[in-house]
């Protein structure tokens, strides 16, 4: 999701999660203001990576929209400050409650008490409009000190769902940059994605002519490369998303669509996101088989290009291997481990990610075949990683993990796996080495994630597996007495 799918040689781009985004609208706020002294007086506390420290206790949501004062904002922030409030993110949008009025956005890691003052003295100058307490998103519990907050239910995920690292606001290198129809749109599907919560329908999109037309050139050329570029698994699935989804040249699916395909193929949904998630966000929406998908087209004058993930890279590249359970349970694991990991380990399992799940190369009938997004949504990389000329090595974690990831051009190295099984297990002895006071169980009947720290989650776990293994026998005993008769 957060790879790069250039096409073109060009300056790396990249905008790492280090400071506040605020994307604000100054003269729609009528506040000329700066950020720089409050920065400055946050005593050196990190405002990005949402790690609790010792003395914190989670992550809460504040929306607030400004009184209309000269310097409300500022006022406003202070208030973080007084408090010691550690902001995670923070930024301004229009609202969608009262149609004149703009909000302001933020999650903050804080406790109970500091998060009660904080908003007795934010409604002294501000309307709050909606709080997410630490009770809706599930905090670490007392013994789990250090540790990085993590969602322990599919719901929690909401709370990611507007740290994007860049969303409509695009670089000066970007095609679209000066085309202000475009920036138009992409701000609309960035609102779309921002006023998403899981569980609700995917708004159908109607797309434009000119989106259709460009993704008609990157279907169209990609479809070429298929049959003897991509894996088995790919070929297997592209037809049923055609059947099912309405896959074609001219015409680009509905999420909604492809949602509820993957769904009963592989247990994965689709949840719109406006741009880039942090690697955490993202390989956390893994481990509950969420796919953050983007809706926007790139750009048409570069229909073979794009700087960033789009729905061209997201449907043909990634989605029809999630139809598949055995990547899909790839995936999935590769966001299991990251769940409360360093951040060390984080960007490790991130790393593994980008050379497996969008740029893997694997071997069938003694070929090299594709199975990477990234490699499958881009021409000139796909021919490129199988001309026979590209640098290739054995998938291993550990190498692999320290490996460069290249975002604006063609990787340096390419890395094979013999089959999805042989890197989902390699996977998995990797993640047993990454330090966690605990380990992590998915329950996909409550869509939660089982922390297991202490004997008495472990031997709850061990009564799950007992009932499974009865159901074993008995199948097997059947069977037996089958053969008999």
């Amino acid at each position: 999701m957060y790879a790069k799918m250039s096409e073109e040689q060009g300056p790396r781009r990249g905008r790492s999660f280090d400071s506040v985004n605020p994307a604000y609208e100054e003269k729609q706020l009528n506040n000329e203001v700066t950020l720089s002294k409050f920065e400055e007086d946050q005593d050196n506390r990190s405002i990005s990576t949402g790690r609790p420290t010792s003395s914190e206790k989670g992550v809460a949501t504040i929306i607030f929209s400004l009184k209309n004062e000269i310097g409300g904002l500022v006022k406003a922030l202070r208030f973080f400050q007084e408090k010691h409030v550690n902001l995670v993110h923070i930024e301004s949008r229009k609202s969608k409650r009262r149609n004149s009025d703009f909000e302001i956005f933020v999650n903050c890691d804080t406790d109970h008490e500091q998060l009660k003052e904080l908003t007795q003295l934010l409604r002294k100058h501000t309307d709050i409009v909606e709080i997410t307490p630490f009770e809706n998103s599930t905090l670490p519990d007392d013994d789990m000190d250090g540790v990085p907050w993590f969602p322990r239910k599919i719901s929690d995920l909401d709370l990611s769902t507007n740290k994007v690292l860049t969303g409509s606001e695009l670089g000066t290198d970007h095609p679209g940059f000066k085309d202000n129809m475009y920036l138009k749109r992409r701000k609309y599907f960035a609102d779309l994605a921002m006023s998403y919560k899981l569980g609700d329908p995917i708004l159908r999109i109607d797309y434009t002519t000119e989106e259709v037309r460009t993704w008609g050139v990157v279907f169209r050329e990609l479809n070429k490369l298929y049959p003897s570029h991509a894996c088995k698994e790919y070929l297997k699935n592209l037809p049923l998303l055609t059947k099912y989804c309405n896959y074609s040249e001219d015409n680009i699916p509905q999420l909604e669509d492809v949602s509820h395909f993957l769904k009963e193929r592989s247990g994965f949904i689709i949840k719109p996101v406006a741009g880039y998630l942090s690697p955490r966000d993202f390989l956390a929406g893994l481990a509950f088989r969420v796919f953050h998908c983007t809706q926007y087209v790139r750009h048409s004058s570069k229909p073979l290009y794009t700087p960033e993930p789009d729905t061209c890279h997201e449907l043909l590249g990634h989605v029809p291997l999630l139809a598949e359970p055995s990547f899909a349970q790839f995936s999935q694991e590769i966001g299991l481990a990251s769940l409360g990991a360093s951040e060390d380990a984080v960007h490790k399992l991130s790393t593994c990610y980008f050379f497996t799940v969008e740029f893997g190369l694997c071997k069938q009938d003694g070929q090299l075949r594709a199975y990477g997004a990234g490699l499958l949504s881009s021409v000139g990389e796909l021919k490129r990683a199988l001309s026979g000329k590209a640098n290739i090595l054995p998938f291993d974690p550990v190498v692999t993990s320290t490996q460069e990831c290249l975002i604006s051009t063609y990787q340096d190295v390419y890395f094979v796996s013999e089959s999805f099984e042989e890197a989902k297990n390699k996977i998995r002895e990797f993640a047993k080495t990454i330090w966690r006071p605990f380990t992590v169980r998915y329950d996909p009947y409550t869509q939660s994630v089982d922390v297991l720290k202490d004997t008495n989650s472990i031997n709850s776990m061990v009564k799950d597996i007992r009932h499974e293994l009865d159901i074993v026998e008995d199948a097997l005993n059947r069977l037996n007495k089958h053969r008999r008769v």
